[in-house]
């Protein structure tokens, strides 16, 4: 019987992959949900992080993790949005981090985007500022957004530096050198669907050269879906295609590759998963 081109790999064993970065509370997943965390759980997904990029989308991210257990959720305010930061936001999103310890797990999505530029790069870069000491006072790992702006991005970083709690650079789109910077910085490197892109080679080089212990996985759902299934909407289920690809560029078995990747999330975001 021939395989199915879009068949999900599969993992065996008692391990497990965690989604690193999902945006759960979009549109995209209102009418299915329930049916998409199945799908997760059933291919070796167990955890979930649900990422808030404005004041309301944080609070739903807060809400989801309320509601369903294998879910845990980040706050922050993501560069397309900060124009629309007022004079509460910064105490609004504190209380609700205070309020709800037990399910938010680090601050972001956070950081600069000069490729769509929605915000201004000074006011972006304000912001960054902002959010990144007050998840240092929150003693909360960072999550950040970097597109375009790998040098102001890490110049930012380092200026602010150390980080205790840590962070990731979220859908890493760097090359080698920058991996390196990162690296530097305690940060861990996320890697998306995009490395199974054929267009994904820089990707793929990073994954090749960097440390399996500074590697995390991501679907960024609902974008940036893998093949065979680019371009249409993502989901957790689909981060065993990406995986299956970053366990033959690492050498490495499936299951070798989901309890270290998962090991590392565990650790940045400082929670465990029960199977």
């Amino acid at each position: 019987m021939k395989k199915d081109k879009a068949a999900i790999p599969v993992l065996t064993g008692d391990v497990f992959f965690i989604d690193s970065h999902c945006h759960l509370d979009m549109d995209s997943y209102e009418e299915d949900l329930e049916a998409v965390l199945e799908r997760a759980r059933h291919h070796g997904v167990q955890s979930i992080i649900t990422i808030g990029i404005d004041e309301k989308s944080s609070r739903r991210a807060v809400e989801l993790a309320k509601t369903y257990p294998m879910l845990r959720a980040t706050v922050g305010i993501h560069p397309h949005d900060v124009n629309d930061i007022h004079s509460s936001t910064w105490q609004n999103l504190e209380r609700l981090i205070e309020d709800n310890r037990e399910y938010i797990v680090a601050y972001g999505e956070i950081g600069l985007d000069y490729a769509r530029n929605y915000s201004e790069p000074e006011t972006q870069k304000k912001a960054f500022r902002k959010q990144l000491q007050l998840a240092k006072d929150l003693q909360l790992p960072v999550i950040i957004h970097d597109r375009d702006a790998h040098e102001d991005t890490i110049a930012i970083l380092q200026e602010l530096g150390p980080f205790p709690k840590r962070g990731v650079m979220h859908c890493f789109s760097g090359d080698i050198k920058l991996a390196e910077k990162v690296i530097d910085l305690g940060f861990l490197i996320s890697i998306p669907g995009v490395v199974t892109f054929k267009n994904g080679q820089t990707l793929q080089e990073v994954v090749k050269a960097s440390p399996l212990e500074s590697l995390i996985l991501e679907t960024d759902g609902p974008f940036l879906a893998p093949v065979p299934w680019r371009g249409k909407r993502n989901e957790p289920a689909y981060l065993l295609y990406a995986a299956e690809k970053v366990a033959e560029l690492k050498d490495v078995s499936m299951e070798e590759l989901a309890r270290q990747t998962s090991k590392n999330a565990g650790q940045l975001f400082n929670y465990s998963v029960s199977t």
